[in-house]
């Protein structure tokens, strides 16, 4: 895990902001969590590509992503090594991975060891942090 890992987007708040709507700016730069089953994509199964709803950077492809049961979109790796980077999230009295995209540093959401072969990884990501793309 990286905590080091700087971003290669850096914008103003008042940027991101402009650019975001409410709820993307609250999940993205305030680390913030749409509640279970509520998100976009949580249970879509149409085939295509998850890009950073901030900066457009590809993050995930349908072909990863599985039902885990969550009610948060999960997937078990990113598109590609190095689209997302992890930190270390010790808030709400646990500790967990955080997956941030690697590109603009926008917060993604967790990711856990307990998901489907061949990774054996759960990236359970905020919907509000992407945009689809289909195929």
């Amino acid at each position: 895990m990286s905590d080091l890992t700087s971003p290669k987007v850096n914008k103003s708040d008042a940027d991101w902001r402009e650019q975001l709507t409410p709820e993307q700016y609250h999940i993205l730069r305030e680390h913030g969590t749409e509640r279970p089953f509520t998100g976009p994509y949580w249970n879509s199964t149409e085939k295509g590509l998850y890009r950073c709803a901030a900066c457009d950077e590809p993050l995930f492809l349908s072909d990863t992503k599985f039902d885990a049961g969550c009610g948060w979109p999960s997937y078990f790796e990113p598109v590609k090594p190095g689209a997302v980077t992890e930190h270390r999230d010790s808030t709400h009295g646990m500790v967990r991975t955080e997956i941030r995209c690697a590109n603009c540093g926008g917060h993604l959401g967790h990711v856990f060891p307990d998901g489907p072969p061949p990774t054996g990884l759960r990236y359970c990501i905020n919907g509000h942090s992407m945009v689809f793309e289909p195929v």
